[in-house]
């Protein structure tokens, strides 16, 4: 992409909260030279708190990119103490492995601290005046961030989070043919290990099979495009009441990479073509600023029958771009299609940098 429309004179100091997780090992890695964001402080449980960083993961390092060696020397701080690990953080992101009340409470704590949050965690999705963003289809759920500041009593701080990693494999089709008005979403997701925070080393029971129940997925998948597809009224979101979408969501043996396969009826008719133009065209505020994470085409459509493919295709635009093919008519619904999307980036740590990109160049932080 060409040069980013907002820039930062000084990087924003940024801490990670759940650091030694796949998702925070993500996180480590995407704000390694970071135009706008520098790594400034790391958080765990209190096991890893006093160790390096470098001590706290040996042995648990889940990417197959390495860890920056700067980061092996930084000193890991207890999650828990939110006054001390805040100070001096001008954000934080937050991918912790902890009950949902845990969550809530822990990352009120650090908006009240004035440290804005953003959250991979699902505790806080449906708090009503708690943005839920895929950044090119709801950044206008962001003014809520003014009613939420009022509810906490904060002036900077302030919580936003990012949906499920699943929907990100379909959401993005089914946003840029709003216009022609889903009404029945039937889908199906194929989800990778590393959504489970898993390597094969570790999930060795995961070779050569396929687990059919993946816990709270399929309410996520069904729900929470219906919060990504809402209005603003009074200051809190409001779902959408349609489409109506049902899901099964499915452990399949592959490394990275959500797959779905998604059966849609149309209020409105549309040929191929000009399903796919619209799928090709689509494109949000993070295009229109340059933001550095943000691909250069949110969705790519394959012509190919055998594209997407996971181990090909799940890397595209840096695994920020989602990619979709094998458009055609079917016998019992109007369409369907195959979706793609990496689940920890797009879907996970690079979806919330992308958040926060978006977050600074509008002047929230």
């Amino acid at each position: 992409m060409n040069n980013p429309v907002y820039t930062v004179s000084k990087k924003f100091r940024a801490g990670i909260i759940g650091a030694t997780g796949m998702v925070g090992q993500r996180f480590i890695t995407l704000l390694e030279n970071h135009p706008y964001f520098e790594t400034a402080g790391l958080a765990a449980s209190g096991r890893s708190a006093g160790m390096t960083y470098g001590e706290a993961v040996e042995g648990r390092w889940k990417l197959d990119i390495p860890c920056p060696e700067n980061i092996k020397k930084m000193v890991v701080h207890d999650a828990s103490d939110v006054a001390g690990f805040a100070e001096g953080l001008d954000l934080v992101f937050c991918a912790v492995n902890m009950k949902k009340d845990e969550i809530k409470a822990l990352e009120e704590a650090y908006a009240k601290a004035e440290v804005p949050v953003i959250s991979n965690n699902s505790a806080n999705r449906w708090t009503p005046d708690v943005p839920m963003v895929i950044p090119e289809i709801n950044d206008f759920h962001l003014e809520v961030i003014e009613t939420q500041r009022k509810r906490l009593g904060t002036k900077r701080g302030f919580i936003a989070v990012k949906p499920n990693c699943s929907i990100q494999s379909y959401v993005p089709m089914l946003a840029a043919i709003r216009d022609l008005v889903p009404t029945r979403v039937v889908a199906t997701t194929y989800q990778a290990i590393s959504g489970a925070g898993k390597t094969f080393r570790e999930w060795p029971e995961m070779i050569d099979n396929v687990i059919p129940y993946i816990g709270g997925e399929e309410e996520k998948s069904e729900k929470e495009p219906l919060r990504i597809f809402g209005s603003v009224e009074g200051g809190v979101i409001v779902p959408a009441a349609s489409p109506l979408i049902t899901t099964q969501c499915i452990r399949v043996p592959v490394t990275n990479g959500h797959t779905a396969a998604v059966f849609m009826d149309l209020e409105k008719k549309a040929s191929k073509d000009e399903i796919i133009a619209r799928f090709r065209e689509f494109s949000g505020k993070p295009q229109a600023l340059r933001l550095p994470s943000a691909p250069e085409h949110f969705i790519t459509y394959f012509d190919e029958d055998n594209r997407p493919q996971s181990a090909l295709d799940r890397g595209i635009y840096g695994g920020m771009g989602v990619s979709c093919g094998r458009l055609r008519t079917d016998t019992m619904f109007d369409w369907k299609f195959v979706g793609l999307s990496h689940n920890t980036l797009r879907g996970a740590a690079g979806g919330a940098v992308l958040i926060a990109e978006l977050l600074a160049a509008e002047g929230w932080i």
